[in-house]
């Protein structure tokens, strides 16, 4: 069987460095591994339109931001397939089938829905498309016969629903759908980045992300800024790495080779922590060395992004490229699906010569 990855984005923003640590950079090393033999990167705009419909704009003007992030971050058109959820119609009609094999109870008692209904305040008025985007989830994942879906911890609920409902339709149907395997982030500190306030989650609303696309200056000025320890008053003070931002963002992101350039009097982070944690070493050393890591991680990739703005019109036409030929694929999958089901009447020449000899009798 072919190994295929599916996964990507909701355009509702630009891409910052919780996405970058979260997924972007392990989508990157999945695509360079020649592990596999198709890379599906899709843009989520249907998703996205599921709690944005009266802001369509919104999601309109960000589905070029992510592909430039996409792009700039490492992310290749000729190793992995970019493409836009809402241009393949084939994976609408998946959905609408699919909506037979999962009941409303079902969907209540996903725990990710439940949440994401929870942080919107829906409660009861919630949009029917965003109370099924689990079944949505769950065609965009068959319709490419995914077998790897590189996953938050949050999102494994979703994966196993996918998975009852491949299970479901192979069982009544035929054995047409691929059960997918969710891929996990392999270390604690890809699992979630927090805010640069120190809250949990990263979020443009809250004011607290450090973007992909930010400058140097505004990079520094964040990391400046940023959420250390409260109790540590001053430099002789002892520190405390839990919940601390800085540390949890050099645990992200910092090296054994950075100290060498940028704090040679340490050897690694684990002697810079052990110093902290005693007490005699301020926060705006801390900050400066991460401030330091962060413009050697990010410096490339708004280098790449620059030159992939120069030419707009060449990222849409690997964005339609990507599309096109993501349609072809969902297509023979639903193709398949309409003849398990015995809905694919016009294909069918035996249907339709039983049906003849039937009244010819």
């Amino acid at each position: 069987m072919s190994k295929i990855i599916l996964t990507g984005d909701r355009p509702t923003g630009r891409l910052h460095v919780g996405h970058y640590v979260g997924s972007l950079r392990r989508r990157v090393e999945l695509q360079n591994s020649g592990e596999y033999d198709k890379i599906y990167i899709m843009i989520a705009d249907a998703q996205a339109l599921t709690d944005n419909f009266d802001n369509p704009e919104k999601v309109r003007q960000n589905i070029i931001e992510v592909a430039l992030d996409y792009m700039s971050c490492g992310l290749d058109p000729a190793k992995s397939n970019l493409f836009i959820q809402s241009q393949i119609s084939e994976l609408t009609e998946l959905t609408f089938y699919y909506m037979n094999l999962v009941t409303v109870s079902r969907l209540q008692h996903n725990p990710t829905v439940k949440n994401e209904i929870q942080l919107r305040n829906f409660e009861a008025s919630i949009p029917v498309g965003f109370f099924t985007y689990p079944i949505s989830q769950a065609s965009d994942i068959t319709a490419f016969k995914a077998t790897t879906v590189p996953v938050g911890e949050d999102q494994l609920p979703m994966i196993e629903q996918a998975r009852e409902i491949v299970r479901k339709f192979n069982t009544i149907y035929a054995p047409v759908l691929v059960e997918p395997e969710a891929l996990i982030p392999d270390s604690e500190a890809c699992k979630r980045l927090p805010g640069t306030d120190g809250k949990a989650k990263m979020s443009k609303s809250l004011g607290n992300c450090i973007y992909l696309s930010d400058s140097a200056d505004e990079v520094q000025e964040k990391i400046k800024n940023m959420f250390t320890d409260p109790q540590h008053l001053r430099v002789s003070d002892p520190g405390h790495l839990e919940g601390n931002t800085v540390f949890t963002y050099l645990d992200a992101f910092c090296k054994d080779e950075h100290f060498e350039r940028y704090l040679p009097e340490y050897a690694n982070l684990d002697e810079l922590k052990a110093h902290y944690t005693r007490g005699g070493l301020g926060d705006m050393k801390v900050k400066r060395f991460l401030t330091n890591v962060m413009q050697e991680t990010l410096e490339p990739i708004r280098n790449r992004r620059k030159e992939l703005e120069k030419d707009i019109p060449a990222v849409f036409d690997v964005l339609k490229a990507g599309t096109e030929a993501a349609r072809e694929t969902a297509a023979q999958t639903l193709s398949e699906v309409k003849s398990a089901m015995k809905i694919n009447y016009f294909e069918d020449q035996e249907l339709i010569r039983q049906q003849a000899e039937k009244y010819q009798a």
